[in-house]
């Protein structure tokens, strides 16, 4: 028999739902009842893999329902699907046309099921986001002030006094999440206890990438987006890039990269003989962060903190 694939778009209101190869198309609303019938439409098919697309977080509760009834789910990155449609030819878009091209890519990538962070995990990781938003607010609001008028100052001065507050209080909440899980403790003392990583970008590695010490170093760093993928043709050798996966996750372990090429004893020396050999700092950097990810990813798969000997 042949495998079954399932591809669902989520939209605010409705789910339109493809299954392959049979080529059948349905539609259930977002909710309880329509998330229900849908279970009981796909567990009897059996099928190999559900897949939906990453819909500002209108998918969280689709997947965690499907992946309650036992089917295999994964959440697809929204860009990889609109690279395979435009590969296949497919420029029509409607939901159903877009969870159809959903199930395709899933069938044809053979993508594998992933488990899915259990609600505390979903919490952890949007205390984390909206860390990051106020961050990148407080940022924005000073450029701002460089230029603005002694009127706009004032009026500068007041937000940026309110989302400096709104960052210390999300910090503590983030602190007491970290602090009140046992499990989630040891494992931000584990990556912390590497050089050039503290307990922002550990914990950020905790939320973001629940994976981490699951997964071989290829699949980490796949998922990370720091998985280099090679450009050539025939004689012709392109430049190897990094790009995909979570963008979050590869920027902490750039930060954290930068921090332990000059701190880490390990690192450090790992980046200065790829100086040595002639590669580009940039080059050197990213191979860094690729190894310290390889790192922390064995020390969580064996639970042994941090040992530079």
């Amino acid at each position: 028999m042949e495998s079954i694939t399932v591809g669902i778009d989520v939209g605010k209101d409705r789910l339109d739902v493809a299954v392959r190869p049979g080529g059948e198309v349905f539609t259930v609303e977002r909710n309880a009842a329509g998330l229900e019938a849908l279970c009981d439409k796909l567990v009897p098919l059996s099928p190999r893999i559900v897949a939906l697309e990453a819909t500002g977080g209108f998918e969280t509760v689709a997947a965690a329902a499907l992946a309650a009834a036992g089917l295999p789910v994964v959440v697809v990155n929204p860009a990889q699907i609109r690279a395979f449609a435009k590969a296949i030819g497919q420029r029509a878009k409607t939901d159903p046309i877009d969870a159809a091209v959903i199930a395709h890519f899933a069938e044809a990538t053979k993508i594998e099921p992933r488990p899915l962070p259990d609600e505390a995990t979903r919490l952890l990781a949007d205390l984390v986001a909206r860390r990051r938003q106020i961050i990148d607010m407080i940022g924005a609001e000073a450029q701002r002030e460089k230029r603005a008028t002694p009127r706009l100052k004032k009026s500068i001065a007041r937000l940026l006094t309110a989302l400096k507050k709104e960052l210390s209080s999300v910090d503590t909440d983030i602190d007491d999440a970290v602090r009140g899980s046992p499990a989630w403790r040891e494992k931000e003392n584990l990556l912390a206890s590497v050089p050039g990583i503290g307990s922002i970008i550990a914990r950020t590695l905790i939320a973001e990438l629940p994976e981490l010490g699951t997964l071989d170093r290829k699949k980490i760093a796949a998922l990370a987006g720091l998985a280099p993928f090679t450009r050539q043709s025939g004689q012709w050798r392109g430049k190897s890039f990094i790009g995909g996966g979570r963008k979050a996750v590869r920027t902490a372990l750039f930060m954290g990269a930068m921090v332990a090429k000059r701190h880490n004893p390990v690192l450090k020396a790992f980046f200065d003989r790829l100086i040595d050999s002639g590669k580009p700092k940039m080059v050197a950097t990213i191979a860094v962060a690729r190894k310290l990810l390889t790192i922390l990813n064995a020390i969580l798969r064996d639970s042994r903190p941090w040992q530079s000997a």
